[in-house]
């Protein structure tokens, strides 16, 4: 139970905060660059990486004292909160610049295992230090096992590039990026006060 409890939170902690970032507009535009499936094989599999490095970073401060690791954990997550709030009423011009910034990134048209290592090397030159990374690290350290944290965050990030894929331009058209913003601001605030009370 508490490992599908664990998978489940980092799930839902991930979807929301990537679902309006440069993880989604890259995507979406790799998409129309190169095939789907390469782009998001490349995709997914840079997201595995950077989802075991940012687990492996929690685990690294677990070893720390427990109450100022949470702290620093709640501090992460209201952070989050802060961020995506502060930042949901530009949420549709943001798009319209990352999307021109990854276009520039994927000019020639790749086929193949060519298009999933394009792919795979723009998102993970892309994503670090991102929001996602940062919250995945903070749900290890403020106690939450490792291995359904970064199932949970993996299959988020993998849902989030499918839906780019598959329904981007769609998505864009009928779903107002500052509500997604919003919502993943009310996620990271819950969160934040959580680790913040089994701190204290």
């Amino acid at each position: 139970m508490e490992f599908l409890t664990a998978l489940l939170v980092a799930y839902v902690a991930i979807v929301p905060v990537e679902l309006p970032d440069k993880t989604f507009v890259a995507t979406l535009v790799l998409s129309t660059r190169y095939r789907p499936l390469p782009t998001w094989l490349g995709v997914v599999a840079a997201f595995g990486v950077q989802c075991a490095i940012a687990v492996a970073f929690g685990t690294l401060l677990t070893k720390l004292p427990t109450r100022p690791v949470q702290l620093v954990a709640a501090l992460l997550f209201a952070t989050g909160a802060f961020v995506l709030a502060r930042g949901a009423r530009r949420a549709d011009a943001q798009e319209k610049e990352q999307e021109a910034e990854f276009e520039a990134k994927a000019v020639e048209p790749k086929r193949g295992w060519r298009a999933a290592v394009a792919s795979f090397a723009v998102l993970f030159t892309a994503e670090w230090g991102d929001l996602s990374q940062l919250l995945l690290a903070g749900l290890v350290a403020s106690g939450r096992p490792m291995l359904p944290t970064f199932l949970g965050g993996w299959l988020g990030l993998a849902t989030v590039s499918g839906l780019a894929v598959l329904l981007g331009r769609w998505l864009l058209k009928r779903v107002r990026l500052a509500v997604i913003r919003y919502v993943g601001a009310g996620v990271c605030a819950v969160l934040a006060v959580v680790t913040l009370l089994s701190a204290l």
